[in-house]
């Protein structure tokens, strides 16, 4: 019976800057730096105790185009394990880490093999005998928006078909249309597996044949929510085997606390504190923006105190805790939702204020000091169509708030 297995991997982003976080302690902020090459460790250390075939890695392996030398170097640490349990590794450069960048070059051990920036096809004999043709491209370029699916070709003579592709799905609109394929697209060229890499979110868009994002594998900020990892796939003539593996070593998270049954600020403090335990996971650490609803403390001093002092508290004990769970966001959050036609028959103010966010449509301009200033450039990305509404009703919510309060 013919049979594979391997490991697909895809959006390291090693040595991302993690920006916004320097205010952690000294040990956390080194222990968040070090994640994305703490969870590459754990790729090498599954694919080495899992025995596999070989390794898929489906691009944005650096987090820049100039991939530093850090970057670089860890990254060939981590492959020389792999050359020497005779494990070849099949790369493809994203977006992030396209090919045209400008960086000083270490030259990676024999058994990676990077696919160049046309669709190619590249030839695996397993130590089983079995034959293996693994299709795929690295991006040129930063920005590819060719239908690049088109060029990948069925070619005979082997007895598993591997696609490797980073790229969006056609449908998406929360993020960059890079590649743009189709599910049906991929299913017509009538390959055994297909490994996606772009989209941070783990997803099965397909078993039959299995189509997956596995998602990055370790989350970078406070959308990159819950677990991350890898796919260990294990394929023979009949069958298949899919198994996710977590890698990430810091993982975010975002709770809400309805803290109406509270009568004072130790029983605020304590629902926090039992919520932070509940998330805490063994040798890990975890980032977590916490959401409190409903304070109605009749006590205007211990009010004072939620918004003064709880979250120095809640933060006192985590410090040296290697499972820590750091309150990098602590908000208070209003009730009830907002009743727009109240509001409006209230006053001519706010049906005019809604009607102008409804049709705003100048975020890219509102944003454009950000883009063009020197850092923000460096470390902001354009907002997606999906992020750019969200960020309008944030700020609709933030001003009905002011108004509120004034």
């Amino acid at each position: 019976m013919k049979k594979i297995s391997f490991i697909h991997a895809a959006d390291l982003h090693l040595d991302s800057p993690m920006v916004g976080l320097k205010h952690l302690p000294p040990n956390i902020f080194t222990r968040v730096k070090e994640s994305t090459f703490t969870a590459l460790k754990k790729v090498t250390e599954a694919a080495i105790n899992h025995q596999v075939d070989f390794v898929i890695i489906a691009g944005d392996l650096f987090d820049g185009e100039d991939r530093s030398l850090r970057a670089q170097s860890r990254f060939r640490i981590e492959m020389l394990k792999l050359a020497e349990e005779g494990i070849p590794v099949y790369v493809i450069h994203g977006n992030h880490d396209h090919l045209n960048g400008t960086w000083v070059h270490l030259d990676l051990p024999s058994n990676v093999h990077v696919f160049n920036s046309e669709v190619e096809t590249k030839v695996l004999h397993t130590k089983n005998g079995d034959i293996v043709n693994l299709y795929g491209f690295s991006y040129p370029t930063r920005h590819v928006y060719d239908r690049k699916i088109d060029d990948y070709i069925k070619k005979d003579g082997a007895d598993f078909h591997i696609g490797i592709l980073h790229g969006n799905v056609s449908a998406g609109v929360e993020h960059d249309n890079y590649a743009p394929f189709s599910i049906s697209d991929l299913h017509q060229k009538d390959f055994d597996y297909w490994a996606l890499g772009h989209i941070h979110k783990r997803a099965v868009l397909s078993e039959t044949p299995p189509i997956i994002y596995p998602g990055n594998i370790q989350g970078r900020n406070k959308k990159e929510t819950g677990v991350k990892g890898i796919y260990h796939i294990t394929l023979t003539d009949l069958d298949k085997e899919m198994n996710f593996l977590e890698t990430s070593d810091i993982i975010w998270e975002e709770i809400m606390i309805d803290a109406a049954s509270a009568k004072n600020f130790l029983e605020v403090l304590h629902l926090c504190q039992t919520t932070i335990n509940s998330v805490r996971r063994e040798q890990k650490g975890t980032l977590l923006s916490l959401f409190l609803k409903n304070i109605q403390l009749m006590d205007e001093r211990e009010q004072r105190s939620v918004k003064g002092e709880l979250l120095e508290l809640l933060l006192e004990e985590e410090k040296e805790e290697e499972s820590f769970v750091w309150v990098v966001d602590l908000t208070m959050v209003k009730g009830q939702e907002i009743d727009k036609e109240k509001l409006k028959s209230d006053a001519n103010f706010f049906a005019e204020l809604f009607q102008t966010v409804d049709h705003y449509d100048n975020v890219e301009t509102a944003l454009s000091p950000l883009y063009e200033h020197q850092l923000g450039r460096k470390y902001i990305a354009h907002l997606s169509t999906a992020e750019q509404k969200e960020l309008v009703n944030k700020a609709e919510k933030l001003l009905i708030d002011l108004l509120y309060q004034s």
